[in-house]
């Protein structure tokens, strides 16, 4: 029998550390959205980049193209770049709108923006992206059949916007660039949101 004096105590609690709670605010900006705000930011701090950041008249945005037009937008335009979402077609409705989809319990109108811009279809693909545009009234999702990721323009690239604003993209296209004989046009997707034929469907 172990004598009482003898016996070990058992080793004292190890208390758990506090959790930490962040005092910072949470970022509500979307995704896409904070991505884009963290490369600006690191782009910042890099020495010698090809596209100078302190150029005049320096504009970034989200490239793209749809058929043969090469685009882009301001960040601020996009709320979110998703793959598209099963779709289920709208009775009764223009035939660019392809139908509504429902994205994290929110039903989004998906429109064929080629075939709204060019009377033509998009033949869609395993791969095909949209871009999410803020409406009044909700979000729209429309298509494109390239994304091209970011991309910078300066003045010293500007050319006259008539090369690249042809039909309808005459009315969404006020600006054009080129690089390396492309043409880019910068299109409004604000603009594009506000028309009422296009609010009509895809409110």
């Amino acid at each position: 029998m172990i004598e009482p004096s003898l016996q070990q105590a058992p080793p004292p609690a190890r208390s758990k550390p506090a959790r930490r709670v962040s005092s910072r605010p949470r970022d509500k900006r979307s995704p896409f959205l904070v991505l884009a705000d963290y490369e600006q930011r690191s782009l910042a701090h890099v020495a010698g980049l090809p596209e100078q950041l302190d150029a005049p008249g320096l504009w970034r945005g989200v490239a793209y193209r749809v058929g043969s037009h090469r685009l882009a937008s301001g960040f601020d335009e996009v709320v979110e770049i998703m793959p598209l979402p099963l779709v289920s077609h709208v009775p009764g409705s223009l035939p660019w709108m392809l139908g509504v989809a429902n994205v994290r319990g929110t039903l989004l109108p998906v429109v064929d923006l080629k075939q709204f811009l060019e009377g033509e279809r998009t033949v869609l693909h395993e791969s095909q992206r949209v871009l999410v545009v803020r409406q009044p009234g909700g979000d729209v999702a429309v298509t494109i059949d390239e994304l091209y990721g970011q991309r910078s323009f300066v003045d010293g690239q500007g050319i006259d916007v008539e090369s690249v604003s042809e039909g309808r993209y005459a009315y969404f296209i006020d600006r054009a660039y080129r690089i390396n004989e492309q043409d880019w046009g910068v299109f409004s997707l604000d603009r594009l949101a506000r028309t009422p034929e296009f609010r009509q469907a895809a409110a």
